[in-house]
């Protein structure tokens, strides 16, 4: 009786505690500075803060002294700060050579034949050159004392199949690999790639058939990642990157990330669904496979694309201004969180509304 009474006693306790409330840890990808004054920037980041954002992801170029000036602001307004500077997509930069950027498979450079759009310009990551060149570019950065870590971005190859969603855009129906979108064949990777397998890529029908090829290609991004995260490390600074959704049913399909084995500290997937012609339920099920490949050992913060005029979506031609509208971000953060995300990341909070806020305060805090 003595132990019946005392278990009514402690449910009870537990039942009248107060309920602890936990939030939602929130990224944002954000780019500038422009021509704000830092007045400006410290009100814009100070609101950012307030409404729930615990670091952004920083893009303002190549310029040291500039992620100085921002990532002072930034950490004054309590937020962390990582520099985001794209990796493999380099343009109109002296320090770099036409000879080593990307080649398809018909042999046209990404120099001065992209794919897709203008500033589709990647460089070969199998090229010595290319590691050295951006060694130092990130070295800089990591550099600064204000810059909490390096954000990599576009750390892949070229689309060899667009997201489904893009297909009309693009005039494209693309239901197989083809060599205009194929990289990289350069001389460097060609060469490479027959020492270590006896196979001219060149000489075979049907590349796409080939694993070891495709293999040959996961590792290229897997070893310079891996190289790039030796250096950052050595800074004491942490290494994230944006990849594609997956790995597997996706970024390793569509754009040879084969992430699962980096040795990065955060991974951000970005979940864009309307690019996929996919709900909500989509995001959650992109969420667990990649923290089921990480084997949970790694933060993955499920990148969320808001929708930057909601009004106007059900009108709007191009789905790369498509997006989250406030209806469904509530649902988006929850599949996320549920499905094994350490948090969220907003592309970008420029684009969310009054009511987009409303329902973000709500879905990041936690009972």
């Amino acid at each position: 009786m003595n132990k019946l009474i005392a278990l009514v006693g402690i449910v009870f306790m537990i039942s009248c505690a107060p309920r602890q409330e936990s939030k939602i840890r929130c990224y944002a990808w954000l780019g500038g500075p422009g021509k704000a004054t830092d007045t400006e920037l410290k009100a814009k980041f100070n609101d950012l803060k307030r409404k729930g954002i615990d670091g952004l992801l920083y893009s303002a170029g190549h310029d040291p002294e500039t992620y100085k000036r921002v990532g002072k602001i930034v950490k004054d307004a309590g937020m962390e700060f990582h520099a985001w500077i794209p990796t493999l997509i380099q343009q109109n930069n002296p320090k770099l050579r036409p000879e080593w950027y990307a080649v398809n498979g018909l042999g046209e450079s990404a120099f001065d034949k992209p794919a897709y759009v203008a500033h589709y310009q990647f460089v070969c990551p199998a090229r010595a050159e290319v590691h050295q060149f951006l060694e130092e570019l990130y070295g800089r950065i990591a550099d600064i004392p204000e810059v909490d870590g390096i954000h990599l971005d576009f750390i892949r190859f070229p689309d060899v199949i667009l997201a489904r969603g893009l297909w009309k855009k693009y005039g494209l129906v693309m239901d197989r690999e083809y060599p205009q979108f194929d990289y990289c064949y350069c001389d460097t990777c060609v060469s490479d790639f027959k020492a270590q397998t006896g196979i001219d890529i060149r000489a075979v029908e049907d590349p796409s058939q080939v694993e070891a090829w495709k293999q040959f290609r996961y590792d290229l991004i897997t070893n310079l990642v891996n190289r790039l995260t030796k250096g950052i490390h050595a800074k004491n600074k942490q290494i994230t990157a944006a990849v594609f959704p997956g790995p597997n049913s996706i970024a390793k399909k569509i754009v040879r990330q084969e992430w699962d084995k980096w040795d990065i500290d955060a991974f951000f997937p970005m979940n864009y669904n309307d690019f996929y012609l996919e709900g909500t339920k989509w995001i959650g099920e992109m969420c667990q496979e990649g923290v089921t490949a990480l084997g949970n050992k790694k933060p993955l913060y499920s990148g969320l694309f808001i929708c930057p005029a909601p009004e106007k979506k059900a009108g709007e031609p191009d789905p790369e201004n498509h997006g989250l509208v406030p209806e469904e971000l509530e649902a988006a953060i929850w599949e996320s969180m549920k499905n094994g995300a350490a948090g969220i990341c907003l592309f970008t909070p420029d684009r969310m509304t009054e009511a987009d806020w409303v329902v973000f305060k709500k879905a990041i805090h936690k009972t």
